[in-house]
């Protein structure tokens, strides 16, 4: 019996491989397993090659996993086209359909070619038992079953839900076609038997993604007003919010551009109204002059940025972690926002929260930098207990500030200023682009401009302290470290725990706070540092260079970074983690 099951589909535009997967996902779901799905797509409007990947097991899943188990290849061409994120070895079950012929020779890298590969007459078993070759992926499902004992009755009901309001002739047809798949399976038995072992009795699971996540957590945090630009792959929150946010008593402006969509979302803060906006790079790029009229206004903002693969278009349908410099500093003038970045799905919805409530409290625009695969994957988590959750809401002055000349930009000892908005009485102010006095009179003044500037920087000097916002495993006195954030950190948290496992001298630090760096948290960490790394998905390994800006980070501590669409592997980074042990010796 295993206890872990990674398995990979890649076809055509219209081959139903993301179905097939979402159908495995929601019958493990519904059996207790944990699971996972990542999706990947050409970034072609229409058709294209599409894939995705879905790992079962009976422990909780932290990535998406390494080398596939099982690899579906509906034709070669597709399948090679998504390289490092389908990768295969001797160990996996190789699956293709028959009259594809054989795998290429380069298909995978030298003396890495699976020993059991299968050729399945897909379309023509679908056409058989389905009356269309359009259910071969229905068949892929019943051969898993077969196979890996994925129970029948799950996947059934996965079918009824997908195609119960599509006919009943179609639901019986796929019907037909999952029991041919797993007569196949019976009739043609793996050369070694691999049947998945079910998990303890266990509730069924949520089964969401991060986008779900981030819009359900900002209706919890009382988000009013949305206002965004469709752009991938980010635009599934606008999508939920324009259906549910009315619901609470919000509104959702899906704007004319990425400009007018920040704006919009400028304006529902100066009117008193929580709000958000979402995006991706190339929308970053545009919305960045109205964040810092937000900045320099003290308004509360939260923006979404799902990362892609860049820079310019670059790679819509691809994850990557290059964004950390933009939303750190693209901005003119000293600017200074907090990023947070979430590092699971379950995690968008605490630091969605989160960043709703450091937006209210320090009256500031807050990034989130989530990324394609966090934003689009789909988990299963338990169900969220949001009494845990503190909301915050902005300072508003009180009936005595009001009526004794109502200074917007008081100097007070926390540098946030009571916050007042259109009709509440007295509470009038001047709220623009320019540069201010207490009561928001526009100035020349070098020496009030250096005030404001300091009142805006020390506001937010408290989260240099916020050690909460750090997930920091193994022995405090290691003198190895892991760094890592955002959709890395799974694998990062995987490989922690094989290097423990074999009594590695390492230790682990995951930062949902990206920026301002908080300098007394890594201090502290690297402390007892002689060697680590600092993983993450981008070329420059931007975390990296800007911890070197703030932080002495020991020189034996170094960069494993790589461009986009070359997920890591948990297995490599203990290789790395292993040689850094051996060095230290």
């Amino acid at each position: 019996m295993i206890e872990d099951l990674v398995v990979g589909l890649a076809g055509s535009g219209g081959d139903g491989v993301v179905s097939a997967g979402e159908s495995l996902l929601a019958a493990a779901s519904s059996q207790g397993f944990y699971a996972m799905m990542t999706k990947s797509f050409g970034s072609q409007i229409r058709g294209g090659e599409s894939s995705c990947r879905v790992r079962l097991s009976t422990r909780k899943v932290l990535n998406p996993g390494g080398v596939l188990d099982v690899a579906v290849a509906l034709n070669w061409e597709d399948f090679r086209r998504f390289g490092a994120e389908l990768p295969i070895g001797p160990g996996t079950v190789l699956i293709h359909e028959a009259k594809a012929g054989p795998p290429p020779a380069d298909l995978a890298p030298s003396g890495r070619m699976p020993r059991e590969v299968i050729g399945v007459p897909l379309a023509e078993l679908a056409k058989a038992s389905a009356g269309t070759d359009r259910a071969k992926t229905t068949i892929v499902l019943g051969v898993l079953s077969g196979w890996f004992g994925v129970p029948q009755e799950a996947l059934d009901r996965g079918l009824q839900k997908k195609f119960a309001q599509k006919g009943e002739g179609l639901l019986e047809a796929n019907r037909k076609a999952l029991a041919r798949g797993i007569s196949f399976a019976a009739e043609h038995p793996l050369a070694a038997p691999r049947a998945l072992a079910r998990p303890e009795a266990s509730a069924p699971k949520l089964l969401c993604d991060g986008n779900e996540m981030c819009a359900s957590a900002a209706i919890f945090s009382g988000c009013e007003f949305f206002g965004g630009y469709p752009i991938t792959p980010s635009t599934e929150v606008m999508q939920i919010l324009s259906r549910e946010l009315p619901r609470y008593g919000g509104v959702v402006l899906q704007a004319e551009d990425e400009i007018s969509g920040v704006g919009a979302t400028v304006g529902a803060s100066f009117a008193g109204k929580k709000s958000m906006t979402a995006t991706s790079g190339p929308g970053m790029s545009l919305k960045t002059e109205m964040l810092g009229l937000a900045s320099i206004a003290e308004l509360p903002l939260v923006l979404l940025n799902v990362q892609r693969g860049g820079p310019s278009t670059g790679m819509p349908t691809k994850p990557e972690q290059a964004d950390l410099f933009q939303a750190a500093f693209s901005a003119h003038g000293d600017v200074l926002r907090p990023v947070l970045a979430p590092s699971s799905v379950e995690d968008t919805f605490r630091l969605t929260v989160e960043a709703f409530n450091l937006a209210e409290k320090y009256q500031t625009p807050v990034v989130i930098l989530s990324d394609q695969e966090i934003a689009q994957r789909k988990e299963t988590v338990d169900p969220i207990d949001v009494s845990r959750f503190e909301v915050l809401e902005r300072l508003r002055p009180t009936s005595e500030q009001l009526t004794g000349g109502y200074q917007r930009f008081a100097e007070t000892p926390s540098g946030v200023s009571p916050l007042s908005h259109p009709g509440m009485q007295g509470g009038n102010y001047l709220a623009a682009g320019i540069e201010h006095d207490v009561k928001g009179a526009p100035t020349a003044s070098g020496a009030t401009h250096a005030a404001m500037n300091t009142k805006r920087f020390r506001k937010l000097a408290p989260l240099q302290e916020r050690s909460d916002l750090f997930e920091r495993q193994g022995p405090p006195d290691a003198p190895i470290a892991l760094v890592s954030w955002g959709s890395s950190a799974g694998v990062a948290r995987e490989a922690f725990a094989l290097a423990r496992a074999r009594r590695l001298p390492v230790k682990l630090l995951i930062p949902s706070l990206l920026y301002p760096v908080a300098e007394p948290v890594y201090r502290a960490f690297f402390a007892s540092v002689r060697a680590g790394l600092v993983l993450e998905l981008s070329h420059q390994g931007q975390l990296y260079r800007v911890l070197r800006m703030f932080v002495d980070v020991p020189p034996g501590v170094t960069s494993f970074a790589r461009s986009g669409a070359q997920p890591f592997r948990a297995d490599e980074l203990l290789e790395r983690l292993e040689q850094q042990a051996e060095a230290l010796r």
